[in-house]
């Protein structure tokens, strides 16, 4: 019988998710992505001559060894091949820090660039970008930023304000230090680099070199036409609407910095910022802040060095491991002071206020971010996750735990309908503020879909199935409201749904994960199981089971739009799919069954299951390992499925809500 050892494996994975739990109530695992960011932050302190102390020093170079590949250089994630674009930034942070030319690390890289199909003057757009700012090409090398472009009215189509969140925050940083071209002073270190990296002739960067891997997406007729235009404005641009436009640009940077509170959006946004702070003013009041903030953005251990982690995944990784430890449905047991804590860390987390100087239109609400309570912009599926956690432990610990109060209750609702798009589905950090076309213009080269805040499978699945589970404790107007936003969103899925019927993911890899939002989001919605995009999608699954009874998909299926099985099963991916096949399959199909038995055997003594195979994704080409998804993805998986052998009311308790009488069925067919 498969109840004894998924009971057992439960237990122990729930053990395993306990021993994790931080002082503060939360977990939180590394989101590792590249060395790429590490380069950039040791550049940023050699800029701002603020260089690593020893100590450091020594973590950083125990990093780059131990990431470097087999070729002598670093690629753009764990699993990835040499990136021209990471190992030049590689080869100029190891300079900094002191490292000789001829030393194995930056020989090794030194002769990998030089092979490759136009060599350090193929990177991408975004290496250029950091190469003009030590002054190692010209600018004129740079795809145009203009800060002018802050000065357009809000109404203009072209406005970066019109950009997804992560880009025009970004947007206006690079734009200051394009439009000041801002060049670091690197001493005779830069004429040794320039030497060491430019094989041939010329410090130009030419066109992309043939089998470039960094280049991904490659501008078309659109966006060639507007840098033609860009480059001849930079020509003629007025003196005074270039300060008047970096003023524009370093307000804006200042107000992020404030509402962060000094570590910015992201750790990338952070880094860039730092820079405009100190091109402004070397003696900049808030730079001295941001600086210090920058080691919230590190990770560190003995064995991989110090890392420069993309974001920091605390109230995410903590709603999860809630639903995890609750998974089962047989009450908080063991686990309730964990889940206690773990509810006045979420309760504590939202974003109740916001600290900047004007609050931007339509982000400021009582959401969650996906770091923790300090950052001010909170996205739509994390404030979904956490809702959801924070309902579910809630319910678990009885009548004496403190409860969500109206306004923050009504708050969430807020900020998960003000993502809505036009579509039905849900974006993360903002309703889409243009249209796709915009992806026409996008001139990075090297990530796609960073233009505009697109809906995706994975958060609209997210906010339904929050949806469902606050709209019995909404008011009347709410309830319809967030009925009426359940019912586009069940129709944005059926629409979404792929021939075969997978789903598409963006912000994992990929169909895997999005089939468990999906089938998540639609059953929560009350869509039921032998329904057609469901019995489609059930299907799917069955066609993708490999013979060892799991699930694993390669991180390739982001980059070519087609799903690619690996040779063997990941516990993520199987865990994925075992939950998308339990809300379509059920739990006593031989699919489900098999992958519930592929966990329990690949269960590790200490109650994990291995990691470190790529996980997630950001802007389709950017590969992520979330250290936590083969913990408490797998432990869900299980619990779930214990839960749905108990019976079909446990099992569909806290998955299933039938629609109000005052809205259509959302489980009808748009």
């Amino acid at each position: 019988m498969v109840m004894p050892d998924a009971r057992r494996v439960h237990e122990a994975a729930c053990g395993r998710l306990l021993a994790l739990q931080g002082e503060n109530g939360a977990w939180e695992g590394e989101m590792e992505w590249s060395t790429m960011i590490l380069s950039q932050y040791v550049i940023v302190l050699h800029i701002l001559e603020r260089p690593p102390d020893e100590p450091e020093r020594q973590a950083i170079l125990r990093c780059y060894r131990t990431t470097r590949t087999a070729e002598g250089g670093w690629g753009m994630h764990p699993q990835a091949p040499p990136s021209a674009y990471a190992t030049t930034l590689a080869y100029v942070a190891l300079r900094l820090l002191g490292t000789g030319p001829e030393d194995p690390l930056t020989a090794g890289a030194r002769q990998w660039l030089h092979a490759q199909p136009g060599g350090v003057r193929a990177v991408p757009q975004w290496g250029l970008f950091w190469l003009a700012l030590l002054g190692l090409v010209p600018y004129r090398d740079v795809a145009p930023v203009p800060p002018e472009m802050m000065l357009l009215p809000p109404w203009v189509p072209l406005h970066p304000g019109r950009l997804l969140g992560w880009t025009r925050m970004l947007y206006q940083a690079m734009a200051y230090l394009y439009g000041a071209k801002f060049r670091a002073d690197l001493g005779p270190v830069a004429r040794d680099l320039r030497r060491e990296l430019f094989a041939g002739p010329g410090l130009g960067a030419g066109a992309p070199g043939a089998g470039n891997t960094d280049v991904y997406v490659a501008g078309g007729r659109a966006l060639r036409l507007s840098q033609w235009c860009l480059r001849g404005w930079e020509k003629v641009h007025s003196r005074r609407l270039r300060r008047a436009a970096l003023e524009r640009c370093h307000r804006a940077v200042v107000d992020e910095q404030h509402a962060s509170p000094h570590h910015g959006l992201s750790s990338v946004n952070a880094l860039v910022e730092c820079l405009v702070l100190y091109a402004h003013d070397p003696k900049h009041p808030l730079l001295e802040d941001a600086v210090s903030r920058l080691r919230y953005w590190c990770w560190e251990d003995g064995d991989r060095g110090l890392r420069v982690c993309g974001d920091r995944s605390t109230v995410w990784d903590t709603s999860f491991a809630v639903e995890a430890l609750l998974s089962a449905g047989d009450g908080a047991g063991r686990a309730g002071p964990a889940l206690g804590r773990a509810h006045a860390f979420l309760r504590a987390a939202q974003i109740t206020t916001y600290t900047g100087r004007v609050p931007p239109l339509r982000t400021v609400r009582h959401g969650w971010a996906f770091s923790d309570g300090h950052s001010r912009w909170p996205v739509g599926d994390c404030t979904a996750e956490a809702l959801s956690a924070l309902l579910r432990a809630q319910d678990a610990a009885g009548p004496g735990t403190p409860g969500l109060g109206g306004a923050a209750l009504h708050g969430a609702l807020d900020v998960m309908l003000d993502r809505q798009n036009p579509d039905g589905g849900f974006g993360t950090l903002d309703r889409r503020r243009a249209g796709t076309w915009l992806e026409a213009l996008n001139p990075t080269e090297m990530f796609a879909g960073c233009m505009v805040d697109t809906s995706s499978a994975e958060c609209t699945g997210s906010v339904l199935t929050a949806l469902s589970r606050m709209r019995p404790l909404l008011e009347p107007a709410a309830r319809r409201r967030a009925a009426r936003a359940t019912a586009r969103g069940v129709a944005h899925l059926r629409a979404q749904q792929n021939h075969d019927g997978s789903f598409s993911g963006t912000w994992g890899i990929n169909y895997t994960y999005a089939a468990f939002h999906a089938a998540r989001g639609l059953r929560a919605a009350g869509v039921p199981a032998d329904d057609p995009a469901l019995k489609a999608l059930g299907r799917w699954l069955q066609e993708t089971q490999l013979e060892d009874g799991g699930w694993g998909e390669d991180w390739r299926s982001c980059l070519e739009h087609r799903y690619i099985p690996l040779d063997r099963g990941l516990p993520e991916m199987t865990a994925w799919a075992v939950m998308a096949g339990l809300d379509t399959l059920g739990p006593r199909h031989p699919v489900v069954e098999k992958g519930v038995h592929w966990l329990c055997a690949h269960q590790q003594p200490d109650g994990s299951w291995a990691g470190g195979h790529v996980n997630g994704v950001f802007f389709t080409t950017m590969m992520l390992v979330y250290r936590l998804y083969p913990v408490y993805f797998p432990a869900m998986a299980v619990g779930h499925y214990l839960r749905a052998l108990a019976g079909p009311t446990a099992a569909t308790a806290t998955n299933t809500v039938v629609a109000p009488d005052d809205t259509a069925d959302p489980g009808e067919p748009a």
